[in-house]
């Protein structure tokens, strides 16, 4: 994930994008509302994966949906993540692994 002044990117890998089939997202800056640290995101999920990739306890790609809710999933064992709560957009969350998250999560946070 990056963030320029203007806009929150994510950037899948070709076998990301292939496993959860996903694509390369971009939202405006003005659209995040909450952003938070998640330490251990795979056991904070929660909703049906619709579609993608779920291996238990070690991986999950994809978009998972809740009711009224619709996350963009990038999460690993072992990884933090960012969860970055979104306003306006087609998905309403992104839920995205990151070594460096805690510093990710404060650039994000000015934003919101």
């Amino acid at each position: 994930m990056q963030s320029t002044d203007t806009a929150v990117r994510v950037h899948f890998t070709r076998a990301e994008k292939l496993a959860g089939l996903v694509r390369d997202l971009e939202v405006p800056r003005a659209s995040v509302s909450a952003v938070e640290v998640v330490p251990d995101p795979l056991t904070a999920l929660r909703g049906l994966r619709a579609p993608g990739l779920a291996l238990p306890g070690l991986r999950k790609i994809g978009t998972w949906r809740g009711r009224g809710t619709r996350t963009l999933v990038s999460i690993r064992r072992g990884q933090p993540a960012v969860r970055v709560e979104l306003r306006g957009q087609r998905v309403t969350a992104l839920l995205i692994g990151a070594d460096d998250a805690a510093r990710l999560a404060a650039e994000l946070t000015v934003a919101a």
